[in-house]
């Protein structure tokens, strides 16, 4: 099942300028940058109380946020929920009729394994589903 939200993914053209921007408007730094190979993205997070806020920069063209941004422009990409065991929710998904991005988690950022619900399963929205990596 789906824990709390974790975060709001926000696709933004230029990181620089969005962390000035969301600095002044939260009254917060970010606590964390991280470029994430694997999405080919360079990501960076805020904290406002127990919520988070991921600004999420493309990296060259061709990437999710790039075509998105080209698609749609600047603004909320995605909600990204919690839980536990991301692959028995992969399996419920599946078994409940919905598309996955991913089947298999992959690695994220914020040392986090996650996958994704297709949007045109979820009313345009896209779902990020994120398991906290375990230290071993």
């Amino acid at each position: 099942m789906f824990g709390k939200v974790e975060h709001i993914g926000i696709a933004v053209k230029d990181l620089e300028a969005a962390n000035a921007l969301y600095t002044r408007l939260l009254g917060v730094a970010p606590y964390k940058q991280e470029f994430v190979e694997s999405e080919g993205v360079q990501t960076s997070f805020f904290m406002t109380g127990v919520n988070k806020i991921e600004l999420l920069q493309g990296i060259n063209e061709g990437n999710a946020i790039s075509s998105f941004i080209e698609k749609r422009g600047e603004g909320i990409h995605h909600m990204a929920f919690h839980v536990e065991d991301i692959e028995a929710e992969i399996a419920r998904l599946k078994a409940e009729g919905f598309r996955l991005i991913n089947d298999i988690p992959k690695r994220g950022a914020d040392n986090k394994l996650i996958c994704f619900v297709h949007p045109k399963d979820s009313q345009g929205v896209l779902i990020e589903l994120c398991q906290d990596i375990k230290a071993e």
